[in-house]
Parts: structure tokens; sequence; C-alpha cells
């Protein structure tokens, strides 16, 4: 079994010099890509500029920083028949109107225009429409020893767009408001894992898949 993995933040540039980004350390997509090596899968790896630290020769490794190189590469991988394909970065939602050039002066204010960025995990089955395709949503705060019909109503109508508009076949929704909060639903709205840790939730899609 091949599975390709996306993990970590992207940027987008600023100016010459600086970029907006996001606080993903690449932690999931590790822990997801640790148990999958147990199970004797394949492992490639899409690593952005990550914070947490973790290797193993076992796994091939694809270094990316801004955006359109996350977006390159999985275009390129994706022509390459994984099996599954796990898409646990945090893409940059928005990207600037128009690019600064040179350094911008930092005496000054500043306004900057940003437009929304395109979605990466939506072009996945588009390219390899036989792969196995797992997304992540960040929910609002939610328990998951406690989580009522209302609240799986709420997480099924945040997770819909997921399933119709990228067509995945199972969804990670996470909470971090109360520490981390993890479910695994599949496109019924079933919660087929639920657990209060990152390593838990990466145990149980490894098990699942």
């Amino acid at each position: 079994m091949k599975v390709l993995i996306t993990c970590g933040p992207t940027w987008v540039k600023m100016d010459d010099v600086r970029v907006i980004s996001n606080q993903s350390s690449g932690e999931m997509g590790h822990l997801i890509a640790a148990e999958l090596l147990k199970q004797g899968v394949t492992v490639t790896l899409l690593e952005g500029a990550v914070t947490h630290v973790w290797s193993n020769p076992k796994v091939k490794v694809i270094k990316y920083r801004f955006f359109d190189e996350l977006a390159k590469s999985l275009s390129a991988e994706l022509k390459k028949g994984y099996d599954c394909v796990i898409h646990a970065a945090a893409g940059s939602d928005f990207v600037l109107a128009k690019p600064l050039k040179g350094k911008i002066d930092s005496s000054k204010a500043l306004t900057l225009t940003l437009v929304p960025a395109s979605k990466l995990i939506d072009q996945i089955k588009k390219i390899a429409p036989e792969t196995f395709l797992v997304g992540f949503k960040l929910e609002p705060d939610f328990d998951v020893e406690t989580t009522g019909r209302s609240s799986l109503q709420r997480i099924r109508m945040e997770t819909h767009g997921l399933f119709i508009k990228s067509q995945c076949d199972l969804v990670v929704a996470n909470s971090v408001n109360k520490g981390y909060q993890g479910l695994v639903v599949d496109a019924d709205g079933q919660v087929l894992a639920k657990a209060k840790t990152k390593r838990k939730i990466a145990e149980a899609l490894a098990k699942l898949l």
C-alpha cells in the first residue's frame, strides 16, 4: 500500500523577504506516518516548514515552503498512483491580491489586500480519482466524550463540503480549544473513531485505512 501524506504549514509571500504562514507544526502528519510504517505501508511525506521534529529513513520526504511549491509537488506526486492521500497540511486560506516586490519599509503602516487561495484538496480527486482521500477540518470546540446529537449534526454540516466538493472518503474533525479533540467521520456522518490525543487519532486512522 502506497500512501502520500501532506503535513505542516504553507507560506505565502508578503514581499521578497517576509511571509504569511500559520501555526501548523506537522506533528499530526508525522504521527500518522509512524503508525502506517508499523503496518508495512510505503509512505511519502510532503513536508512544509514544520516545527515538530521527526524523521524515518523508510519515509521519502519532499520538502516545500510556499503554497505554490506544495501545489506543484502535490500535482506531480498524485500522478504516481498512490492508494491513499492524507491531506493534513494546513494550506493557506489567503494569498496577496498583488505580491509586493523588494522589502517593504517597516517604518510605515501597511494595508494588505488578501484574496481566497485555491483549495488544493479539491484538486486531488480530479487528478487521481481512484485514490482514497482523507481530509482534515478544524472544528469549533467539542468534547469527544459528550458529543451529542446536536454536536454531531454540526460536525456533519461542517464537513459536508469536504465529502461533496472535495470527494473525501474520510474526514478527521479536530478541535484544539480545550486541548486536542479528534473524530474520524465517514461520508454518512458516522463517527468511526474518537480520541483526545493526536497520537490516538493517528493510531485509529492507520487501523481504519
